[in-house]
């Protein structure tokens, strides 16, 4: 799948989006409908005002959530790229110096004693 087309790809990630949000819209919904069953004492009109705030905040708080874990996903990508490079760098770093050593040793010995 991520061999799509950049356009593709936006498209499907723009539609998991609207999905999600969707399914969490529904999940908000039962849970207010699920919230007011116990408050039986409610008139319509107050049901329904109170099943629309908890609706709001449960998707609001949905948000937050999805929003700090795609911020700690580029947080540790950032944090694992920059491992990487310093990785790179050290593995680089040795293979140089070792190559110097390999060709210091290599002229030392060609070169007679005399």
């Amino acid at each position: 799948m991520d061999n799509l087309p950049l356009e593709a790809r936006a498209l499907i990630n723009e539609l998991e989006g609207h999905l999600l949000v969707e399914a969490t819209r529904a999940e908000g919904r039962a849970e207010a409908v699920r919230f007011t069953r116990a408050l039986a004492w409610l008139t319509d009109t107050q049901r329904e005002e109170v099943e629309a705030h908890y609706q709001e905040n449960y998707l609001a708080l949905s948000r937050r959530s999805w929003e700090r874990t795609a911020q700690r996903g580029r947080d540790l990508r950032n944090e694992y790229e920059e491992r990487y490079r310093s990785l790179r760098r050290r593995l680089c770093a040795g293979l140089l110096l070792g190559t110097a050593l390999v060709l210091a040793a290599a002229v030392m010995m060609s070169v007679p004693n005399g």
